[in-house]
């Protein structure tokens, strides 16, 4: 919903053609599975992670035509009206299953699969990619920034750069599961429980007579929360000495302590070791650091590096619009359908770039985890029904070059899909955002550190299991006949 308002015609106009289309042909009845997933991680990063399940739910829980929206069809003159009468009374009735927000993942693997008519399936498939691209990039993004700043909070700063309100709120939401500390959009506080955070502008200094007085009025509102923005007019010649005045005169007769300084501009290594000597000097070791400015994973790094004296990041708009790679590029393909009587029917797409060739039939992802370690070793994609036993070694394949081959040894397997929706009806507890954020860390943990890497990454194994390689290799070699 938006502003009160059903988001079901928000669908690109070919799902109605193909629905229509459905509707009028021996496709009426028909019950596919529709898996939605990505092919390259952005950035050439090792993985992404999964963010947006919430806003799907929401979107699906509240599917209906409206009679503007019928009237809307209508008007297109190319719609049968027994087709339109069956949209007035629509019921949602598909099945779905996805993966928990938070959850690490990688190329290939589905995020979400839909089974149902495919009239109903077909419908659902731009909003599903709007709900879990944008998330997902923005929660991507929002990990690799975080383990940039090792250890230090980040602050979300970008809701004035997001592409949108929308953007703006749930990419706060996105960045917060995936290690944020806090955003500057208040609204996703009042809404979604993340902290929001923020202090002054430049405007605030600049509209008092003197920066000192700038200081003192902000110091004199919130003598127990105060953080001055210091590089207005000049940041060791001016803005650092008012502070510091302000901080004996204003802040520490109430009986407080300053919380610290902010920095928004000029060469952040050199400022904040001039900064961090000149109050420790002045007896503020405690006074915290905070630098802005379109800061990401790499500049933060960077900085670090240097010898930077830094205490927590404000990062905006290259976090909140991913702006090194604004796209994740997930896709939602049909994998199979269902006969007459309920038996499935792979469904293969294939190409000439070997990355757009589907992979066929209904199925699960078993994550292998290390018994000695908890770290994840290897991902297997399955047929739907098949089980992974972990009580013998088990061996994989790369499904491209089958010759590459690992024994995986003393592990167990866990299922990564839960059912979310069946026959239309909601039956996955929401977890909080606490506690879809304490998975992320949890589940991040158990990824090897060489995954992580910015440059170069691990790739990390995700094989198909034999059954269904063989059922892929197979359609493969009667599509080349």
């Amino acid at each position: 919903m938006i502003d009160g308002k059903s988001l079901t015609m928000l669908t690109d106009f070919y799902e109605f053609t193909m629905a229509g289309g459905f509707w009028n042909s021996s496709a009426r009845n028909t019950v596919g599975y529709y898996d939605m997933y990505f092919r390259t991680v952005p950035d050439g990063g090792g993985y992404v992670i999964a963010c947006g399940l919430e806003s799907m739910i929401e979107y699906l829980s509240h599917l209906h035509f409206t009679d503007e929206d019928i009237e809307y069809l209508r008007s297109k003159k190319i719609f049968a009206e027994d087709f339109l009468d069956y949209l007035k009374d629509f019921r949602f009735c598909c099945d779905v299953w996805a993966v928990p927000e938070g959850t690490p993942m990688f190329p290939g693997e589905p995020f979400v699969t839909v089974r149902g008519p495919v009239i109903q399936a077909q419908l659902l498939e731009t909003m599903i990619l709007i709900c879990m691209n944008h998330q997902t990039l923005i929660a991507t993004k929002a990990s690799r920034v975080v383990r940039a700043a090792k250890g230090r909070p980040v602050m979300e700063f970008g809701a004035r750069r997001a592409q949108g309100y929308a953007a703006a709120i749930l990419g706060a939401r996105a960045a917060y599961i995936a290690g944020c500390d806090s955003t500057s959009c208040t609204i996703s506080d009042r809404d979604y429980h993340i902290p929001a955070s923020g202090t002054m502008a430049h405007s605030w200094v600049q509209l008092f007579p003197s920066e000192y007085e700038a200081f003192a009025a902000y110091a004199k509102s919130y003598p127990d929360k105060c953080v001055l923005l210091i590089d207005t007019y000049n940041v060791l010649k001016s803005g650092l000495p008012n502070a510091i005045k302000c901080f004996r005169e204003v802040v520490l007769p109430t009986g407080n302590r300053p919380l610290g300084v902010r920095i928004d501009s000029g060469d952040v290594t050199y400022l904040t070791k001039k900064m961090r000597k000149i109050l420790d000097d002045e007896g503020f070791e405690d006074c915290k650091i905070v630098v802005s400015n379109s800061l990401d994973e790499y500049i933060i790094a960077d900085l670090l590096a240097q010898g930077a004296q830094i205490d927590s990041f404000g990062v905006g708009e290259r976090l909140i619009t991913s702006r090194s790679e604004p796209v994740l590029g997930g896709v939602y393909k049909l994998t199979a359908i269902e006969d007459e009587n309920g038996n499935i029917i792979p469904k293969i797409k294939l190409s000439e770039n070997v990355s757009k060739i589907t992979t066929p039939c209904f199925k699960q992802i078993y994550r292998l985890y290390s018994r000695d370690t908890d770290k994840a070793l290897a991902d297997i994609v399955t047929l739907h029904d098949e089980k992974i036993d972990d009580s013998k070694d088990l061996t994989i394949f790369d499904p491209e070059f089958t010759w590459k081959k690992k024994t995986v040894t003393n592990f167990y397997a866990k299922p990564l899909m839960e059912k979310i929706f069946e026959n239309g009806q909601l039956v996955y507890t929401l977890p909080s955002i606490e506690e879809i954020k304490s998975h992320c860390v949890s589940q991040m943990e158990t990824v090897w550190d060489e995954v992580k890497r910015f440059e170069n990454p691990h790739k990390y194994y995700v094989d198909l299991s034999e059954k269904l390689w063989s059922i892929k290799q197979k359609m493969l070699d009667e599509f080349s006949k």
